[in-house]
């Protein structure tokens, strides 16, 4: 499967007593599609997986598929540090109907590169849905080298990777390793870093997987399509237009500042589930500046 363009990491609403917001998700997603995106993700990082029961994980899975209709691709977030319970959520959401599966580098257990090169085997093995492996070092605790990265693009069904590295040099590293064993055409590089998103798809990439987008997709479309259509300048514009506004929310850990904009800009987000914290007020105000200098309020 090829993937293109921009996807969205959507938050999970919650209501006030922190149960899943089945209304305002729905909503959410329609506003997303409304926006231009290319695609949906559920239950990733900025959904609060972390913190979402196994049912629950599950049943944001189903709702997105169910709102989505076919209109946008779908993505599931299916990642675990446990290789059988990874198995079960991508054969979970294949059954659901999910386009694909992002599946994260286990985490905390810290497996070996031939242990990661395995782990994604095993899920292709027990499954057909194109999957999506997700590279962030700083919450996982491991980092995928780019040897074990061509290695898994190699794999049936391994079709993408989300890149969050945090490293231009590896973006590099990582098209011409692939270019050099004829796969760069049959194997995705996505941006997991919002503010990369620019130089990632500059040196090869093909779209981003955004947490930001849920706060201002429009312009994230835009400057991911101008990038696809050749458009470099209106690009590099669009970038530095959004580049404050990205800042801001990452200035605490995401999806918190996510939450907050929503919140400030009336789309349906709700509390974040504890050890995730408030906003500092300092902060808050760093965020609604952004928020007003791009026009969002």
């Amino acid at each position: 499967m090829n993937f293109e363009g921009t996807y969205v990491a959507m938050v999970t609403p919650f209501t006030k007593d922190e149960e899943i917001d089945e209304e305002g998700f729905r909503s959410n997603i329609n506003f997303l599609i409304d926006n231009g995106v290319n695609g949906l993700l559920a239950a990733g990082t900025t959904g609060e997986s972390a913190t979402l029961s196994h049912d629950e994980h599950k049943k944001v899975i189903e709702i997105l598929i169910d709102e989505v209709d076919g209109r946008v691709e779908t993505l599931a977030g299916a990642g675990s540090n446990s290789t059988k319970e990874a198995i079960d959520l991508v054969k979970f959401s294949e059954d659901a109907g999910a386009d694909a599966a992002l599946v994260i580098t286990p985490y905390y257990n810290k497996p070996q590169q031939h242990g990661l090169i395995d782990h994604y085997q095993v899920i292709s093995d027990a499954s057909d849905i194109p999957i999506i492996a997700y590279n962030v070092p700083s919450r996982t605790g491991v980092n995928l080298d780019v040897d074990t990265i061509v290695e898994l693009a190699k794999i049936d069904n391994v079709d993408a990777i989300k890149e969050a590295s945090g490293s231009i040099d590896k973006i590099s590293e990582i098209y011409k390793a692939l270019s050099l064993e004829g796969l760069e055409e049959d194997f995705n590089i996505l941006s997991g870093e919002d503010g990369l998103t620019l130089p990632i798809m500059a040196l090869g990439g093909t779209g981003v997987i955004s947490a930001s987008a849920n706060v201002d997709p429009r312009r994230m479309v835009l400057m991911v399509d101008s990038m696809l259509n050749e458009d470099y300048q209106r690009a590099q514009e669009l970038h530095y237009e959004m580049i404050n506004l990205i800042k801001a929310l990452f200035v605490e850990s995401n999806p918190v500042p996510a939450k907050t904009a929503m919140r400030i800009m009336g789309l349906p987000s709700g509390p974040l589930r504890q050890p995730l914290a408030e906003m500092k007020e300092d902060n808050v105000e760093i965020l609604k500046k952004a928020l007003k200098d791009s026009n969002l309020i």
